[in-house]
């Protein structure tokens, strides 16, 4: 991931500084494993940590010899310790050691997506009940439909983040496990015990039956979990931008002090952040299906894999934490226009009221289909007249009006029918623990 959209936290995780030093974590654990099996004098480990020093440049400068990073870190190790050196890496293949790690640093990725999850579920819960009471329109193919709650699309919003938590969650037990089995998973150099005590040593699962490699299917599980929460963040950044159109303008995300919108229309406040959301939610989405051809590798293993996931799975992880890191951002310093939104609300003239309207008629005697039509008619009226209202229509019409009385259409007209069963629905917000 570039400089741009790397967060501190994603940038130590996925440094080759981390990834070098959860190697050599495997490799102790492994040593120590040794020792706990009488293989392996008693403070080699401890000998080797004493010692042992990553140099980045070292193994760089060896994997220009090697063409194998892998061999270049164990002869790095090597060349610092003496003569405990020969029992580092003994027994071992190299995907013992680079899907052990991989799964410390996977891992670790997910559990800081897990944290920024848990704060911004927090905040979208928080302002859903804030805005519980206030009225919007509410929009089917991008138009009018009946009225809704700002605290209601709220409420929708922090239940797809939480459903997206449950699989990240899922998804960070699913690959963290290792694998201590050998060249093609048979513990052919290193008994299914020394696996066991190397794993517990690191706070890792065991995979149940691995070849030379941990299977795929787990890392695809985990980036498809990060592509869905990404797609949901588009979603609500999505939103935040039709609804900050000039046309409609009834939210803006923050616009900072000194910030500028545009370097030829100093007027302009852009939703940059929400479209900077929109555009990495693309980014993610992709990784997802290069994690799932991922999958299937040539008999016990072979690196078709390695070069891709060495991109997609720390440029993944970092995306969505970025991502997160910036809507809890805008959510905080979300602007809210409350007037604009009724007033929004009210463009169409009582045209959201047909429903009420439809039902009203059938509940008086008409036929569906007829009812339908005496509304459609009174709608289509309103819509190509500005100077009228869906009530004077409805006034006018002899059909309307040989059932509905003034007074009875007054009370069809009542936003609050609409909403009455909101604060029941919001109640549910209580279950986000």
């Amino acid at each position: 991931m570039i400089e741009r959209y790397l967060t501190p936290e994603m940038k130590r995780i996925w440094s080759d500084e981390n990834r070098f030093s959860a190697w050599l974590a495997v490799e102790l654990a492994v040593i120590e494993g040794w020792e706990e099996l009488g293989e392996v004098p008693r403070g080699t480990a401890d000998a080797i940590r004493t010692k042992a020093r990553i140099d980045v440049a070292r193994i760089n400068e060896l994997e220009l010899e090697t063409n194998h990073d892998l061999i270049a870190f164990v002869n790095s190790i090597i060349e610092q310790v003496g003569d405990e050196g020969r029992w580092f890496h003994f027994g071992l293949t190299s995907s013992d050691v680079v899907d052990t790690a991989l799964a410390l640093m996977f891992r670790d990725a997910l559990a800081a997506i897990e944290t920024l999850l848990d704060e911004l579920i927090e905040i979208v819960k928080q302002k859903a009940l804030e805005e519980a009471d206030t009225l919007m329109a509410g929009r089917t193919h991008g138009v009018h439909a009946e009225p809704t709650t700002f605290g209601h699309k709220l409420a929708v919003w922090a239940f797809e983040l939480d459903r997206s938590r449950d699989r990240i969650a899922r998804a960070r037990k699913r690959v963290a496990v290792g694998k201590i089995s050998g060249a093609v998973g048979t513990y052919s150099n290193v008994p299914p015990e020394l696996e066991r005590i190397a794993l517990e040593k690191l706070g890792l699962g065991r995979a149940e039956v691995s070849t030379q490699i941990v299977q795929r299917d787990r890392h695809a599980e985990a980036i498809s979990a990060l592509a869905i929460l990404a797609s949901s963040l588009d979603k609500f950044a999505t939103e935040i931008r039709h609804l900050q159109k000039t046309e409609v303008l009834e939210l803006q995300e923050p616009f900072g002090k000194g910030q500028k919108g545009s370097s030829a229309m100093p007027h302009k406040k852009n939703p940059i952040i929400c479209e900077r959301i929109s555009g990495l939610a693309r980014l993610v989405r992709g990784h997802s299906v290069t994690a799932l051809e991922n999958i299937p590798l040539w008999h016990e293993r072979d690196i078709s894999h390695s070069s891709a996931e060495r991109v997609i799975i720390p440029d993944a992880t970092a995306a969505v934490h970025y991502m997160l890191t910036k809507f809890i951002g805008v959510m905080r310093g979300l602007v809210i226009d409350r007037a604009r939104m009724r007033e929004n609300l009210e463009a169409t003239r009582g045209l959201v009221f047909s429903s009420r309207v439809l039902l009203a008629l059938v509940d008086k005697g008409m036929a569906r289909p007829d009812a339908y039509d005496v509304i459609q008619r009174c709608a289509m009226k309103t819509w190509n007249d500005r100077a009228t209202t869906f009530r004077d229509e409805l006034l006018k019409d002899p059909d309307a009006v040989s059932l509905l009385t003034p007074e009875e259409l007054d009370h069809l007209f009542d936003y609050g029918y609409f909403v009455r069963n909101v604060p029941e629905v919001l109640k549910r917000l209580e279950e986000l623990a």
